[in-house]
C-alpha cells in the first residue's frame, strides 16, 4: 500500500501505536513520490505549546504579537512542492484545526498579523497519529471535515506485540 499511495498525491493518515514506525512509513511515501526531490518538514503537533503552533505552521509577520522581531516563514511555506508530515496530528487543537483545513482546502496560507493576499503553496499531506481519530470525531474534539480530508487514504500499521516472532529478525 506504501507503493501505491507513493505514486498519488492523495493526503495519507497513518495509524499505529507508538513505535510503529509512522515516521518511517511517512518518509517512504515521500521519497518514493514524485515530490522526493523537495522539501519533506515534520511538524510535531504534540511537541509545540498551542500558543506557538500556529506561528509555526502559518508563519508570522514582524511585530504580529510580543517577541515577533522579525518575519517567519510557516512550515506549509517550507514544505511547497514537497510534503508536510504532521505527527500527532490528533494533538492539534481544536481552535486550530479550523486554519488548516482551510490551508488543505484552499492551498493558501496566511502569515499571522499579516494583511497581504494568502500565499499559495502546493503541499502534499501526509500525517500520523496513535489516537482514535473516529471516536474524537464523535466526542467533538476533531473536527470531522479535516478527518476525511487528510484521511483520504488511511495506513494501519500493526502494533509491534504481533511481530513477537519476528523480533529478532526486525532489530538486525
Amino acid at each position: 500500500r506504501i507503493e501505491q499511495v507513493s505514486s498519488t498525491d492523495v493526503p495519507v493518515l497513518v495509524q499505529g501505536e507508538s513505535g510503529t514506525g509512522k515516521d518511517l512509513v511517512a518518509r517512504a511515501i515521500h521519497f518514493n513520490s514524485k515530490r522526493s526531490s523537495k522539501a519533506f518538514v515534520t511538524v510535531n503537533c504534540a511537541a509545540i505549546p498551542d500558543t506557538m503552533l500556529e506561528s509555526v505552521l502559518f508563519g508570522h509577520v514582524k511585530g504580529a504579537f510580543t517577541g515577533a522581531t522579525y518575519d517567519k516563514l510557516g512550515e506549509f511555506q517550507k514544505a511547497d512542492g514537497g510534503t508536510l508530515f504532521l505527527d500527532e496530528l490528533g494533538e492539534l487543537p481544536l481552535m486550530l484545526q479550523a486554519k488548516v483545513l482551510r490551508a488543505i482546502e484552499q492551498g493558501e496560507v496566511t502569515p499571522l498579523g499579516s494583511n497581504s493576499a494568502p500565499a499559495r503553496v502546493d503541499v502534499r499531506h501526509i500525517c500520523a497519529t496513535n489516537r482514535d481519530l473516529v471516536a474524537m470525531v464523535r466526542q467533538g474534539q476533531f473536527r470531522d471535515d479535516l478527518y476525511y480530508r487528510l484521511g483520504v487514504m488511511t495506513l494501519d500499521l500493526p502494533a509491534l506485540r504481533t511481530y513477537k516472532d519476528n523480533l529478532e529478525i526486525l532489530s538486525q
